[in-house]
């Protein structure tokens, strides 16, 4: 190796000067450090400096251990005289560690391929090695004196091919062992020169005991066999960083299909919580024995308490427990998980800008702590020097501003880790049995028995004969004992009715085999009490529970009943989920389609949670669930139409016509969805894109999956009934709704017209259709025979609809719902032309308040059946929250019954007492 030339020194840096390390690399490296060029070092400029320190005579070994000098001194430079963001020192650095191991791995396998041919797979095919970077490495967060966490993976097991004279073969598992071992020499081992990173394999598969390099297969087994909680906090963060030529290709899909599901569970995961608490411990409890007799170790940001690994462990946790359903927070830089998380609303957002904060600092402290002698640690320094030192580098006057905020940092974290793992839930508690390490020892289910109320007991003593309560873990039944002796004690105390206890019997009874779900009520007796609270409310809300049991996770968040749906947000959430899937080319069809389905069914329960806790009125939970199937039907229809092997154009001139209770935004929980599909698109192959599209969108919202269906299509409305064409052109719909041509619409369907809006659709389409819709209902018509065509499908109607006698049924009957609505509707035909501020589709009540202001109701008739019609909307949204009969005895709702028909009476004067009468 060549002696360095005598070249003069680089200049002295203020502030970085004093870092002894920068000291020894002026002075050891001044010939070499022009060799990379002014900046923050990157992989251009590193890869150009490492080939001109080999011109200089250097191996690769004594390059990559130089250039990891080179980049130190500058980063040291730019960190404390610059002020360089923390993201680009650990970029630089992760950086470094790729290209050193994307050469030491190229030229292991040149050198081995020469001795032993090339390692090949079942069908001859070459076989890749992937260096898998966990921890730090693999979310590009390196520190500056950081070790790397490596896995070694091979795709195939088999054999190499042998040298031409076919000798030299060896086993696929013994060269890359070997493999391994050359690549380590390259990077790990110490020479004059230092080393270039310190290697750690200590994560793989049975630690150190385990191979060096182990096949995909033998990974497979291993993570589905005997991976360990902590393990997917390990792999949660897990990248192949080399070889270069490896990180793009197909097949390292094949390793993200083993590694992704260990990690992300396809359900809510809070079993996590415990493998979290006992591994927070030991490391605790090591940081501790290690400042035994040293209290100058105490003071590890890294490892003590509100340190930066308390920060990961927080972010991670949330990860692990939410990526498996949402995709989108699968990322592995702590801070963007933060932004990620903060987004997702599972962290209030000043919450996460502290804990960025918080990050940033302890990072850079813990670098400076670094650039003083290169070791790795993270202990602050004793020295007054070094401290004041770093304290001038971050900008603070003295050493006392710089540890105050130090703690103030680190104080913050603390809480926010305890609060995370449960000891704030703990304390608000009503029973005194909250879960969590420190409760009594759980009851057999004798003991549990005699604790319980009758009702209850009698319930929970079925499980003496049930067969899989028999079957589960011991950890698994401690969590449901618990559960249920919680609950005993709450209803106990008054907080919970005994009907919510039995039900929530039902629902643990039906969730034995997903732990996580009772990991998640016993580490959140919030979200237990709640849970309760809506059990027990109706049983309408009970029955969707246990339809969508993953839906109890939206309450864990504290804005569940203080927001409402947004659209904006939704679909954000949405197109944040469909874009890490593609990242990972999990994208199917079958993934999708789950994505969506929990998604609507999430935000269908936070309505629902709303709606029991009385935080919205009726009409608020059919404005909110009708802007949800909009947006349902919005982002299905897209994502359809971008995976429509047919489509001719980026964008489809297709629209969707919601009429019914979607049209008049007054859907309820079930509700079907009556739409018409419309295309106005002259391509000669539009009417067989646009029917496909329609098969498709159609499959997507009624197919049953693993999640469930997410609406029932009717389609029944559009041109020619069911014998009708599936999706119609525009132009062809406009001339049916307006009487253009033989074939019309009749009466009744002018009548849905009324209510119906363009759902989805270009600006042009909505525009268009709104004018067909008002050129339909403004249309001059014979007012008697208008009338006498509603008031037979009136009478059509209710006769579908018998109520027995001595009966209210607050839709159908007389003086019912749809008395009030038909009446409307023939106001809007009638006389929307004379009066504009009836063509707007707002609802019957508006609508109904607007005929009065325009005269055409008596005084004080049209509020009254506004009223009355909200009066008779709430009643049945109630009775059909608990599943009960929507027919009342009389006199109930006598009130609203007679406002209802004073406004019959009103829009149809000449309508025979008996068509009317009261049963």
């Amino acid at each position: 190796m060549p002696s360095p030339r005598a070249e003069p020194a680089a200049a002295f840096v203020p502030g970085a000067g004093q870092s002894r390390l920068y000291q020894r690399l002026q002075r050891r490296y001044a010939s070499e450090l022009p060799l990379l060029p002014p900046g923050a070092p990157v992989p251009a400029t590193m890869a150009a400096a490492c080939d001109a320190l080999r011109a200089r005579g250097y191996d690769t070994g004594g390059a990559l251990r130089v250039l990891r000098q080179l980049v130190l001194q500058r980063l040291i430079a730019l960190d404390c005289q610059d002020r360089a963001p923390l993201e680009q020192i650990t970029r630089a650095m992760t950086a470094l560690a790729e290209l050193a191991l994307d050469s030491a791995c190229r030229q292991a396998r040149q050198e081995l391929d020469q001795r032993h041919g090339a390692p090949c797979g079942p069908d001859g095919q070459p076989v890749p090695l992937w260096i898998i970077g966990m921890g730090k490495l693999g979310a590009r967060e390196l520190n500056v004196s950081s070790d790397i966490d490596l896995i070694y993976v091979y795709q195939h097991d088999g054999e190499t091919a042998g040298t031409a004279d076919g000798r030299g073969r060896i086993s696929n598992h013994e060269y890359f062992a070997r493999a391994v071992k050359a690549i380590y020499s390259l990077v790990g081992e110490t020479t004059e020169h230092g080393f270039v990173f310190r290697v750690d394999l200590a994560l793989r598969p049975h630690g150190n005991c385990g191979p060096a390099a182990l096949s995909l297969p033998a990974l497979e087994e291993y993570l589905q066999l005997h991976g360990r909680e902590w393990e997917r906090f390990a792999w949660l963060k897990s990248r192949v960083v080399a070889p270069r030529d490896c990180i793009v290709s197909l097949e390292v899909q094949a390793l993200r299909g083993v590694v992704l599901p260990f990690v992300f569970r396809r359900y809510l995961d809070y079993g996590v919580f415990a493998a979290l608490r006992t591994l927070h411990r030991q490391i605790r409890e090591h940081a501790a024995k290690r400042s035994a007799g040293h209290p100058e170790r105490a003071n590890d940001v890294k490892l003590s308490r509100g340190g930066i690994r308390e920060i990961e462990f927080t972010v991670q946790l949330l990860q692990v427990v939410r990526g498996g359903q949402f995709p989108e927070l699968r990322c592995r830089p702590t801070l963007a998980a933060l932004q990620r998380l903060a987004q997702a609303a599972l962290m209030p957002r000043e919450t996460a800008a502290a804990l960025t904060q918080a990050y940033v600092f302890l990072r850079q402290v813990e670098h400076r702590i670094q650039y003083l002698d290169d070791q790795q640690t993270h202990v602050l320094p004793t020295r007054d020097d070094d401290l004041a030192w770093i304290a001038h580098t971050l900008d603070y006057q003295d050493c006392r501003a710089f540890l105050r905020q130090l703690d103030a940092h680190r104080e913050l974290v603390a809480q926010e880790f305890d609060r995370l793992l449960g000891s704030q839930e703990k304390k608000q508690c009503h029973g005194g049995s909250c879960g969590g390490p420190r409760v009594a020892p759980p009851p057999e289910l004798q003991t549990l028995l005699e604790q319980l109320p009758p009702g209850l007991r009698e319930r929970v003593a079925e499980w003496r004969h049930h067969p899989r309560v028999a079957g589960l873990r011991d950890d698994t039944r401690e969590r449901l004992f618990r559960l249920v002796q919680r609950s005993a004690q709450w209803l106990d105390a008054g907080h919970v009715s005994a009907e919510a206890a039995v039900r929530l019997v039902d629902w643990l009874e039906t969730l034995l085999r997903r732990e996580s779900y009772l990991a998640l009520l016993l580490e959140r007796p919030s979200v237990h009490e709640q849970l309760l609270q809506l059990l027990g409310a109706a049983k309408w809300p009970a029955r969707y529970l246990l339809q969508h049991p993953g839906v109890i996770d939206e309450l864990v968040g504290d804005t569940l009943l203080a927001e409402r749906f947004v659209v904006a947000d939704f679909e954000r959430e949405l197109a944040q989920r469909l874009a890490a899937l593609q990242t990972t080319r999990e994208d199917d069809d079958e993934t999708l389609l789950n994505l969506l389905r929990r998604a609507q069914h999430a935000e269908t329960f936070r309505t629902l949670a709303r709606d029991v806790a009385r935080r919205i009125t009726v009409e608020q939970v059919a404005d909110d669930l009708s802007a949800l199937a909009d947006s349902v039907l919005r982002v299905t229809a897209q994502w359809c139409w971008q995976r429509l092997k047919t489509r001719h154009r980026e964008q489809p001139q297709f629209a969707v016509i919601g009429y019914g209770k979607l049209g008049g935004k007054e859907l309820g929980y079930g509700s079907d969805l009556d739409i018409v599909f419309v295309f106005d698109d002259d391509d000669e192959r539009a009417p067989e894109v646009y029917a496909a599209l329609v098969r498709k969108l159609i499959n997507w919202l009624t197919v049953k999956t693993g999640e469930g269906d997410l609406y029932e299509i009717d389609t029944a409305l559009r041109p020619n009934g069911n014998s009708g064409l599936l999706v119609t052109r525009f132009e062809a719909y406009a001339n049916y709704q307006q009487q253009r041509g033989s074939n019309t619409a009749w009466t009744w369907e002018h009548q849905a017209m009324t209510r119906a809006r363009c759902v989805m659709g270009s600006p042009a389409l909505r525009a268009r259709f709104d004018a067909v819709r008002t050129a339909v209902i403004t249309s001059a018509r014979e007012p008697q025979a208008l009338r006498a065509q509603i008031v037979a499908m009136r009478e059509r109607v209710r006769a579908a609809h018998p109520t027995p006698a001595g009966r209210f049924d607050v839709k159908h009957s007389p003086g019912g719902m749809v008395d009030a609505e038909f009446a409307v509707q023939y106001l809007v035909l009638s006389q929307s032309a004379a009066h504009p501020a009836l063509r707007d589709n707002v609802g019957n009540i508006a609508l109904l308040q607007r005929a009065e202001r325009a005269g055409l109701l008596p005084a004080g008739t049209g509020q009254a059946a506004a009223d009355a019609y909200r009066a008779l909307r709430r009643a049945q949204h109630l009775a059909r929250l608990d599943e009960a009969p929507t027919q009342l005895a009389p006199p109930a709702m006598q009130a609203e019954r007679d406002a209802v028909l004073a406004l019959w009476q009103a829009v149809f004067p000449d309508e025979p007492e008996t068509a009317v009468r009261i049963p």
